[in-house]
């Protein structure tokens, strides 16, 4: 489904992705594990076309999008839940679910949304700064859902959260990839990422070193965790 080959990438004379290669097949969820600065949040950047200075290829559903823009690529059914979960803060939930076009056959209708985030369906007159943090990144998974994205770009979904809403973003994810979405996660909690994902890829300095699944990630968790510095 995704495929990225060669990918490296520049803040001007500082290269941060070297020569990186990953793919993500149709209804699997992908952790990119590594430590901050080691250039995850910069590669999906890459892969959503909003990160300018980089080369290689990226191809998503049989489609060369290297030069495409985002737009496009969000046509296609890519989606990007950001790190700071983007939201629109000044309007209401329902108004951050529905003002974003509909550009996938895949879109889930905001009935399904809100049986699915019934959080949200509770808080759809609340504008977007009443949100707790779990609560706008359930918002900020949704929006991309009813938009219709067939892969999820999630940058750290789970940060700072209290444990309550990571298991509840962990089924969400699930329920997802048993639809037929992909997930693309950043993610350093590893025993999370071992209940959502089918294989990890090691990021370090910019390379990818190393591709686990999950039993590879359990028996080595001491290990990645010194690692990861956690």
């Amino acid at each position: 489904m995704l495929e990225i080959e060669g990918v490296s990438a520049r803040y001007g004379e500082a290269e941060v992705l070297h020569d990186v290669s990953l793919r993500v097949g149709e209804g699997e969820v992908v952790t990119l594990v590594g430590r901050n600065g080691a250039g995850k949040t910069t590669l999906l950047n890459c892969v959503m076309g909003l990160h300018g200075s980089m080369t290689g290829r990226v191809r998503f559903t049989g489609h060369d999008v290297t030069t495409a823009p985002p737009h496009r690529r969000a046509r296609l059914g890519l989606g990007l839940v950001p790190d700071d979960r983007g939201m629109y803060a000044s309007l209401t939930v329902e108004e951050n679910l529905t003002l974003p076009a509909v550009t996938g056959t895949s879109a889930w209708p905001l009935e399904r949304i809100y049986d699915t985030f019934p959080v949200l369906a509770d808080r759809r007159r609340f504008p977007g700064t009443k949100l707790s943090g779990g609560e706008q990144q359930m918002l900020a998974l949704a929006r991309v859902l009813r938009a219709g994205a067939g892969l999820l770009l999630c940058d750290e979904p789970t940060e700072g959260l209290a444990p309550v809403i990571v298991q509840r973003i962990g089924e969400i994810l699930l329920e997802a990839k048993r639809h037929g979405v992909a997930v693309l996660l950043v993610e350093q909690n590893l025993r999370f990422a071992t209940t959502v994902a089918d294989r990890h890829y090691l990021i370090a300095q910019g390379r990818i070193v190393e591709s686990l699944d999950n039993t590879g990630v359990r028996e080595r968790e001491s290990e990645l965790l010194a690692h990861l510095g956690l």
